[in-house]
């Protein structure tokens, strides 16, 4: 599908009536807002590493209230099962059949909070279904829908007893970022407004979940010249020959990028991919997905240096070919 100028700006519109709404619930946040619509338009996945009480729950479900659709948290502790997660077959005796009954994954965006007080087994069980947003249980696989967006949380400050994610499962979180405290303008509507604290319950539906699927299909058509590819090729190509490195920037990072970059552009009226859309996400989408040498890292070195590095290192294409 050929995204034209007309339906570039229609998404833009759009995209600003649906970050508008939301941030009417997660107040003094419209770049983080910003970023995670851009996740669930590029049918990817957001990981929020950030202390309590900075509004990841009322983020998930402002979206979902926003796009008509549905809304589930999970919390992840210790004793939770991937069934607890996926869902269970059980044996119905009135009907003599097996019946799946699904599980909290179900719903067009949950939120996994603390997902690293999880154990490694359950943590594996969203593996599939954020790849291929399906669930296999007893060898019968069950569709998610569409929209779908994991929003994961982590506590940054108290590590005891939680279980580091592994590499193969943060690289498929298409970005990573952080909510912060809000402003002192935006704290102190939030104290004023402390009686009813859940703003995302008074937000109206702006879009369909079904409008949600069109856009996300009409910005997958987004124009990428394929001298921003070679730029993205050569960006990802840097960061593994990085000495601080021990793993790069993956193939399925390189696409996640360009799945970002192209609802990125389309967000700012654009029906082409520009470098200033690749170095506007380059931190969120691939920063996390870098494993460092521990020496390294010991020695100061960060995986946003790594990022920004490259950055400087790759000259950018000049024109659109």
């Amino acid at each position: 599908m050929t995204t034209t100028v007309e339906k570039a700006q229609w998404f833009a519109d759009s995209f600003t009536r649906i970050t508008k709404n939301v941030s009417q619930a997660v107040l003094g946040k419209e770049e983080v807002v910003r970023l995670a619509l851009t996740c669930m338009f590029a049918e990817g996945h957001l990981l929020l590493e950030d202390a309590p009480g900075t509004g990841k729950t009322a983020l998930a479900r402002a979206i979902a209230a926003t796009v008509q659709g549905t809304h589930s948290r999970i919390q992840f502790t210790p004793d939770l099962l991937p069934s607890d997660i996926t869902g269970v077959t059980i044996y119905e005796q009135k009907t003599g059949n097996w019946e799946f009954h699904k599980g909290p994954i179900f719903a067009s965006i949950v939120l996994a909070d603390e997902i690293n007080r999880a154990s490694p087994k359950t943590q594996s069980a969203l593996l599939e279904v954020m790849e291929e947003s399906r669930v296999t249980v007893d060898g019968v696989r069950h569709e998610t829908g569409r929209p779908f967006m994991v929003i994961a949380t982590q506590n940054p400050v108290e590590q005891a007893g939680t279980y580091k994610l592994p590499e193969a499962q943060l690289d498929r979180f298409l970005m990573k970022t952080e909510l912060g405290y809000p402003d002192h303008d935006a704290g102190v509507s939030i104290i004023l407004g402390s009686a009813a604290p859940d703003r995302s319950s008074r937000l109206k539906a702006v879009v369909s979940t079904q409008a949600v699927a069109e856009m996300a299909d009409l910005a997958a058509g987004n124009h990428v010249d394929p001298a921003i590819a070679s730029y993205v090729q050569s960006l990802c190509e840097v960061t593994r020959m990085d000495p601080t490195v021990r793993i790069g920037v993956s193939t399925r990072g390189a696409i996640g990028m360009m799945r970002a970059a192209r609802v990125w552009a389309m967000a700012q009226g654009r029906n082409y991919v520009t470098p200033d859309d690749i170095q506007s996400l380059a931190q969120r989408v691939w920063a996390h997905r870098l494993v460092l040498d521990p020496d390294a890292e010991f020695g100061g070195a960060t995986r946003e240096a790594v990022i920004s590095a490259a950055l400087k290192a790759v000259d950018s294409p000049t024109a659109r070919g």
